[in-house]
């Protein structure tokens, strides 16, 4: 079966009754359909791979709620609280990457994975949300971890 297809079926199988999902032979083939092809790192992004120049050529997502996107969020970010993220997967290109993120990842990721369920295989997530961006030098994570780290090495001393 197309694996598209498989991701739109459990996709609006869940949507539809996600309480009564176990129930559903048809729910949990579809998900264990799309769970053999995922890859650990097809969803996942770091901070550090995306070069400060780059940034702008992707389409940042805060899956935070609006308070705390008022409050601070990555320059360029658009607000759409992870609960709306399905309901609003029109807003999201398809040409580009989308990189989504919260405060550690976690409510992010499960938008994520909705909308790769829903055959949105350009969204990722950012590793460590917010303030892993933050922890690692924002738009410098790239120009940070390409450096060197700085270790003299015992003969150096």
């Amino acid at each position: 079966m197309n694996k598209t297809l498989i991701s739109l079926f459990a996709g609006f199988a869940l949507l539809a009754a996600p309480a009564h999902a176990e129930d559903s032979p048809a729910v949990v083939d579809a998900l264990s359909g799309y769970m053999d092809f995922a890859e650990y790192s097809s969803s996942l992004i770091w901070p550090e791979q995306i070069p400060k120049d780059d940034w702008n050529k992707v389409f940042i997502v805060d899956a935070r709620d609006a308070d705390q996107f008022a409050k601070e969020h990555i320059p360029g970010a658009v607000n759409i609280d992870w609960r709306q993220s399905v309901a609003r997967r029109s807003e999201l290109p398809k040409d580009r990457m989308v990189v989504m993120y919260c405060n550690s990842g976690s409510l992010s990721a499960q938008a994520v994975f909705a909308l790769r369920l829903l055959g949105h295989e350009n969204v990722k997530v950012l590793q460590d949300g917010i303030e892993g961006w933050k922890a690692k030098g924002g738009f410098e994570a790239h120009a940070r971890a390409s450096q060197p780290a700085g270790h003299q090495s015992p003969a150096g001393k």
